[in-house]
């Protein structure tokens, strides 16, 4: 089992690598690894396609952001429990080569952290956008996984993506192309692997899969709980701008309003219990709670615990 002394070994990270990309926890007996792919650089338009152009200008001023591009953070996870290896979403891989020191690390951050591809027993898909599955298509992790993987997705994620509708997205230039062919080319690929669930789905003891739909048809996230301990991986659920505004839409919200009506729930959920949650695209390492603040939340990172 890997744990923080494991994964912060002296000399274990290139030289290149001088930013924490790694970082471990546990849930009862369930460990948990948050790996940094990267991030990805987008227009900050895409934060909230209904805002009121001055509302996002002003809510990036605040945290001193420029205007123009906002990098989004790419966090993936590594579970394990039971004497299973759960990989939860695979990065962007190599469909932006364009984009310098942007996403694509997954496969050097596992071989920092001393994790084989060969030793995943299992792989969860939050959804099939490029920025969670194009790991599985480059040269990384393609090939070092095992041949029979089994691959777990929401079946109502793989029925849209055999014929994807972009309606109601305001997606950048090259976008729509790069995510249907992204998308097809792991339904293609993977397919003896696939192994879709209708609503929920335990990978591993106390690891289970919950489709929300919303974010795309299919989105899940991940609920993890061992003894008294929780923790849930959001997925898409939630953006950084969505504790101060809910109501803005990604642009890559596929359902705008469900997608409203989901987050709200996960997160006054969440605010209830109190239980700690890790998204894909909240600042590394994404760990952290959420209290309620009048009508809208608050992010509360947790200390990071060495």
């Amino acid at each position: 089992m890997f744990s923080v002394d494991d994964t912060l070994r002296p000399g274990s990270q290139r030289r290149d690598e001088l930013v924490p990309s790694r970082y471990a926890l546990r849930v009862g007996e369930i460990d948990v690894l948050v790996i940094s792919d990267g991030v990805f650089p987008l227009p900050a338009t895409t934060l909230a396609t209904n805002a009121a152009p001055a509302d996002l200008a002003a809510w990036l001023d605040d945290r001193l952001q420029p205007s123009d591009v906002y990098k989004w953070p790419l966090n993936v996870v590594v579970v394990r429990s039971g004497g299973r290896t759960v990989l939860i979403d695979a990065g962007m891989g190599a469909e932006y080569p364009d984009l310098p020191r942007a996403g694509g690390r997954l496969a050097m951050r596992l071989e920092a952290a001393g994790i084989d591809p060969a030793s995943v027993t299992d792989v969860v898909l939050t959804h099939l956008h490029v920025d969670h599955v194009g790991g599985l298509l480059a040269d990384g992790l393609k090939g070092r996984l095992r041949p029979d993987v089994p691959i777990h997705l929401a079946a109502a994620e793989a029925e849209f993506w055999a014929s994807p509708d972009f309606s109601r997205n305001s997606f950048p230039p090259r976008m729509p192309d790069v995510l249907r062919s992204a998308a097809g080319r792991v339904m293609d690929e993977y397919r003896s692997q696939l192994r879709p669930f209708e609503a929920e789905y335990e990978v591993a003891p106390g690891v289970v899969v919950c489709r929300t739909g919303g974010h795309t048809p299919g989105h899940s996230v991940v609920r993890l709980a061992s003894g008294d301990d929780r923790l849930t991986f959001l997925g898409d659920a939630v953006f950084p701008d969505h504790f101060d505004r809910p109501d803005w839409y990604n642009a890559f919200d596929h359902d705008p309003e469900e997608a409203v009506r989901v987050r709200v729930r996960l997160l006054r959920e969440l605010a209830a219990t109190r239980e700690p949650l890790v998204a894909a695209h909240l600042s590394f390492p994404s760990v952290g709670r959420v209290a309620v603040a009048g009508d809208v939340f608050r992010w509360v990172p947790v200390n990071w615990d060495f």
